[in-house]
């Protein structure tokens, strides 16, 4: 009778022995087989690879092509450091239900089938980096529904597809750093809807002269905090300068970290040097000023909502504080002021007393961030029949008038009537005095004949090219007199006349 242990004596001697060894019982090396991960119901571990658990790794392996057949278990694939240079649509012909990392690094590649992962739909980190691609295709990656790390950096990729990434609603990280790209594509941001769980876009040292800095500036801070753009040659500006500037104030990580590195070039430069963004502070020749962040204006009565732009995403819980010291901690609030369901302020029918700083006060899952907002309320309204004059138009419209009136008194005289009424004073006669006093109040010594029509002043009084006036020096022609009148002498033009009388005194 054989002993108890004679299996495990048997085992113990690697189950091979002659032609008189025991043989183990079929069930038991079934159990083994089933125990083994790199038994023959999960298939072995390809050669040149080393085999962990539900690791693969074949890195270094000197490989041109993807070994065959894979473990049908295997959770993460090395290919890193071969020379597959083609990744094919057969390079797995089965499905690998469980394969959620490959990585294919350094290998020289430069052409991957649209259809490459058809049989790894649960693919949640592909590293494609440092190989030679050049292109993006068409719907390259819309098989992988469940990719949340991409990389593509270290490549020559200048073309993307604007459907290469679509259907990647979990995508969170993507890298596109040191390619040829030389267009931005902000089809990737644009509302949120093609990729909805982007945190991280990173597009350094890359061949961008340019990017949509409004568009830019009004994406959340969570997604600016890590969009990055250091090492373009970017063309220096004055909204570039202030996106920066806002982030350097904000303490974003893609500017805080890569601050000597975000360069731009100046525009019609004799030499391509490239100077710091930050340093086009008040610098020639493009004097850029840095604009105050989180200032917004409005007018009374007006609706305005206040953002709460946070870096921090997975926010617990938010409420604002109103310059009166008002806590709003509840979405609909009261009066004026109601917090909305995104975590922004809506102020309605605005008060010159709703001016002032707000503070939105977030509590994140590690860190809590209190952001200011300005709100600056002009004292008219904007709109409406019983709007207010601006200060400045009133003050326009007033010297304009001024003007107008002042032209109308110099050179629009009223107009002189033909006939005489019966109720006027004649001319006075000619043998008064020239230099009379015009304020005398001794009346005239003629009187004139009722209804005679009216006689042109300079007519009567006007000497010869003189136009209407008396010639300085010279001595009129006294008319005939009679009588005792007869005997007067005319007063000559420069003696002295006396001012409260008609009579000339005759020296």
């Amino acid at each position: 009778q054989r002993p108890r242990n004679a299996v495990g004596q048997s085992m113990a001697m690697g189950g091979a022995g002659g032609p008189g060894a025991p043989v183990p019982p079929v069930p038991l090396l079934l159990a083994l087989a089933l125990v083994s991960p790199w038994g023959s119901a999960g298939g072995s571990c390809p050669p040149r690879c080393v085999c962990a658990s539900n690791i693969l790794s074949c890195s270094q392996a000197v490989l041109s092509t993807v070994p065959s057949p894979l473990p049908r278990f295997t959770a993460v694939l090395d290919l890193s450091h071969n020379n597959v240079s083609r990744l094919r649509a057969d390079w797995a012909p089965g499905r690998l239900a469980h394969l959620h990392a490959l990585l294919l690094s350094h290998n020289g590649l430069s052409f991957v089938s649209t259809e490459a992962f058809a049989h790894v739909p649960h693919l949640r980190h592909l590293d494609l980096s440092s190989n030679r691609l050049r292109t993006l295709e068409e719907n390259l990656f819309s098989d992988l529904t469940e990719l949340e790390v991409l990389l593509l950096y270290n490549n020559e990729i200048s073309t993307v597809d604007r459907t290469a990434f679509d259907n990647l609603g979990q995508l969170r990280k993507l890298y596109l750093g040191q390619n040829r790209i030389a267009r931005f594509p902000l089809e990737l941001l644009r509302d949120g809807s093609r990729l909805p769980q982007l945190a991280l876009l990173d597009l350094s040292a890359n061949r961008l002269r340019s990017v949509p800095v409004g568009e830019l500036q009004a994406l959340p801070a969570w997604l600016r905090d890590r969009l990055y753009l250091h090492g373009n040659p970017l063309a220096c500006d004055c909204p570039l300068f202030q996106l920066v500037a806002r982030g350097r104030r904000r303490r974003l990580s893609a500017v805080m970290d890569f601050q000597e590195e975000l360069r731009c070039f100046l525009p019609g430069a004799p030499a391509p040097v490239g100077i710091s963004i930050l340093a086009l502070d008040g610098r020639q020749p493009l004097n850029c000023s840095e604009v105050r962040e989180a200032v917004l204006e409005a007018h009374l009565g007006d609706t305005v909502t206040l953002s709460c732009d946070t870096r921090l995403r997975g926010v617990r819980s938010r409420h604002w504080v109103t310059p009166g010291g008002e806590r709003v901690v509840e979405e609909g609030g009261n009066g004026s002021a109601a917090l909305l369901a995104n975590g922004s302020l809506q102020l309605r029918a605005l008060r010159p007393e709703d001016a002032g700083t707000y503070a939105c006060w977030v509590a994140g899952p590690l860190l809590n961030e209190t952001l200011y907002v300005e709100l600056l309320v002009h004292n008219f309204t904007l709109h409406g029949p019983h709007d207010t004059l601006n200060t400045a138009y009133t003050t326009l419209v007033g010297c304009i008038l001024s003007v107008v009136l002042v032209l109308i008194y110099l050179y629009l005289t009223p107009c002189r009537c033909c006939c005489c009424r019966g109720t006027e004073k004649p001319p006075a006669p000619r043998d008064d005095s020239i230099n009379s006093s015009v304020l005398s109040a001794t009346p005239n010594h003629a009187t004139g004949v009722p209804g005679e029509p009216c006689r042109s002043r300079s007519a009567s009084t006007s000497g010869p090219g003189q136009n209407g006036r008396f010639k300085v020096g010279g001595t009129p022609q006294p008319p005939p007199q009679h009588g005792p009148k007869a005997q007067r002498k005319v007063s000559d033009p420069d003696s002295v006349s006396s001012v409260f009388s008609d009579t000339p005194i005759v020296v």
